[in-house]
């Protein structure tokens, strides 16, 4: 699979902006202060389904041709992407097909199920939702729309940065957090190919350290075990976005979870708006690099809100 350029991401734009909300933009010279930079926060908390999955998810599911797009789509996911697809799906007026396993939280069962998804339930280990995905996909004849690995989706979530550079013009820094790499490569492509003077980073938990260490052997390893509060944060790199990230990164930055749950309260006490614990990473990896950072403008991606407050970390 070849990797998207901006101008990519750009025709994916005038899809995306159609079904999408164009996020806020929020600064706050009190944290400001605390992380030592100009921070300008792109707030994907806001998006629809609370997450930047929306991007990739709708311009996926409008860029499928009509043939193929009457079959539905499909794929497997525990959280944020499993929405979002859910979601366009319905605003196109198809089917969705969502693989979960049998541990993702209640809560975002139920909101798949709110956006009218069928849902099959399988074991919580990556062979048995692959296994239950080929099933689905043989009986129904519907897309697979992978949550990272997917030329459209990258171009989609490109687009929160393509809106970053829009209203803030002179940035010196982005920072987004990585998991699959989905959000970290569209922002890559789009701001390197824009401004290539921009330095990208992406934060990461010291407990899923997976996308750090690719990056620094060149060697693609899977995420074993990880044991991170930021539950979106849990996936491995595919080759696609291995690529994009060797080629225009800055650095990938990891940080612990004591730092994660710091910032992540920062962002609640100082800002009032709520994000999860994956969006607080790159706010705890400027708190843990000030060098990297210091006195610099700094755009950071908040990828999302979706945090079950029965169990909030502090």
């Amino acid at each position: 699979m070849i990797a998207p350029t901006k101008n990519d991401i750009v025709k994916a734009y005038s899809i995306v902006k159609q079904y999408a909300h164009c996020t806020p933009v929020l600064t706050s010279q009190s944290v400001s202060k605390i992380l030592g930079c100009n921070a300008y926060f792109k707030c994907e908390n806001f998006q629809k389904v609370g997450a930047f999955k929306f991007r990739g998810a709708s311009n996926a599911v409008f860029s499928l041709s009509e043939d193929l797009a009457q079959k539905g789509v499909c794929t497997h996911s525990s959280g944020n992407h499993a929405a979002a697809l859910a979601l366009a799906a319905s605003m196109r007026g198809i089917p969705a097909y969502i693989v979960m396993p049998e541990n993702a939280p209640a809560i975002k069962r139920k909101a798949v199920e709110g956006y009218g998804a069928k849902i099959f339930t399988c074991e919580s280990t990556q062979e048995a939702r692959e296994r239950e995905l080929k099933k689905v996909q043989a009986d129904t004849g519907a897309t697979f729309i992978h949550p990272y690995e997917n030329f459209h989706v990258i171009c989609g979530q490109g687009t929160a940065s393509l809106e970053l550079l829009q209203e803030v013009t002179d940035l010196q820094a982005i920072i987004t957090p990585v998991g699959g790499g989905g959000l970290f490569s569209g922002t890559l492509i789009y701001t390197k190919e824009t401004n290539p003077k921009i330095e990208v980073y992406a934060g990461e938990p010291q407990n899923a350290d997976d996308a750090f260490r690719s990056l620094r052997d060149g060697v693609l390893y899977p995420s074993v075990q990880p044991n991170t509060i930021a539950d979106g944060l849990r996936t491995s790199l595919c080759p696609l976005t291995l690529s994009v990230i060797q080629r225009y990164a800055n650095g990938i930055l990891t940080v612990s979870e004591e730092a994660i749950v710091e910032a992540m309260r920062l962002v609640w006490e100082r800002m009032k708006i709520i994000i999860e614990p994956s969006s607080a990473v790159p706010v705890a990896t400027i708190m843990q690099n000030r060098g990297v950072f210091e006195g610099k403008k700094v755009g950071i991606i908040i990828s999302g809100g979706n945090v079950d407050v029965e169990k909030l970390p502090f």
